[in-house]
């Protein structure tokens, strides 16, 4: 279910950790697939990491479902996300958020009706905020 190139992708992860701790590369896995798949992760490419890295489904489930980079339904091609945190907001964040949404026409949550955008559920923290306010268009900080 995997292709040739994810694996490599994969299998150059899994160098950077003991053979025993493959599950290390789990986010990594997760992330090559959900770009070669349009943006989201199937059931069924999930249970393929697992199998792919020795790891219980259920183990991946988990991390597919609580890091906010990780998609589990279908969404635009581009993620956009805002920081929302005090700092952010402090220095303009939601004029951000605002501009976002009046430029694409949806609001947090959604994707444009091209598929081409998805404006992300506000994100607690980006972890830059040095650089507020935060945002980041396809895990690239602007």
């Amino acid at each position: 279910m995997l292709s040739t190139r994810t694996c490599q992708k994969i299998d150059k992860w899994l160098t950077k950790f003991p053979p025993e701790k493959k599950s290390s590369a789990v986010i990594a896995a997760l992330t090559e697939v959900q770009h070669e798949n349009g943006g989201y992760l199937t059931e069924s490419l999930m249970d393929a990491v697992a199998d792919y890295l020795d790891m219980p489904s259920i183990a991946v489930y988990e991390v597919a479902s609580f890091y906010s980079m990780l998609e589990t339904e279908p969404v635009g091609r581009h993620s956009i996300s805002v920081c929302n945190n005090l700092t952010c907001m402090l220095r303009g964040g939601d004029e951000i958020i605002s501009c976002v949404e009046e430029k694409l026409g949806v609001k947090i949550g959604e994707s444009t009706s091209d598929g081409k955008f998805f404006f992300k559920e506000e994100e607690e923290c980006l972890a830059a905020c040095c650089g507020a306010p935060m945002m980041m268009v396809d895990h690239v900080y602007y």
